[in-house]
């Protein structure tokens, strides 16, 4: 069983794997590992009062990987999932192995989506994120940003030309699509 001290029960034998898989079985002569004698399987050693860990209590709904029967026994709570972002990470977890590309593929855009959302919502309140202040631009000149790069051997030199096109790209962009769509609004209002 997951989550205990005991070895899962092996489904195969060491010769049918040996017979199927060539080279397996190679470090089981303890002989040929140099890491043996710190290797052992001493449950005891650990000092867990415990066989099996006390289950945290789920507040809600929570992902469960296809792979597992269950839900872990701890398992983090800072992050809830909501909205758009949440359906997209129950379908990955619902849908996918954790051993398949698409699953993590589809949490890395489920996290882009909750990134626009955070950033929509930040805006709606009335506190949208201050470009100028959060990228350290202003430090560049007030703290001798460009003074303590030059003479030194500083690995990001070599990409510090690109670093305010990235910084300041979505900014454009978004500036951009923002005059697009308002001019597109009022030419239909007239």
């Amino acid at each position: 069983m997951a989550y205990t001290a005991e070895r899962p029960p092996q489904k195969v034998t060491s010769e049918q794997l040996r017979d199927l898989i060539p080279g397996w079985g190679s470090d089981l002569d303890t002989a040929n590992r140099p890491a043996w004698p710190k290797e052992r399987f001493d449950p005891g050693a650990s000092g867990a009062h415990w066989d099996f860990p006390e289950r945290q209590t789920p507040e809600g709904p929570r992902e469960r990987s296809i792979e597992h029967r269950f839900l872990t026994p701890v398992f983090g709570t800072a992050q809830p999932t909501r909205g758009t972002s949440g359906l997209i990470r129950r379908f990955a977890y619902a849908r996918f192995s954790e051993a398949r590309a698409a699953h993590w593929l589809l949490l890395v855009a489920a996290d882009r989506v909750d990134f626009v959302g955070s950033r929509a919502t930040a805006l709606l309140k009335g506190r949208p994120d201050n470009p100028i202040s959060e990228t350290g631009i202003l430090s560049e000149v007030s703290r001798h940003g460009i003074a303590s790069r030059m003479g030194t051997p500083r690995v990001d030199l070599r990409h510090s030309w690109m670093d305010p096109i990235l910084v300041a790209a979505p900014w454009v962009v978004g500036g951009y699509l923002a005059l697009r769509v308002g001019r597109a609004f009022i030419s239909r209002g007239r």
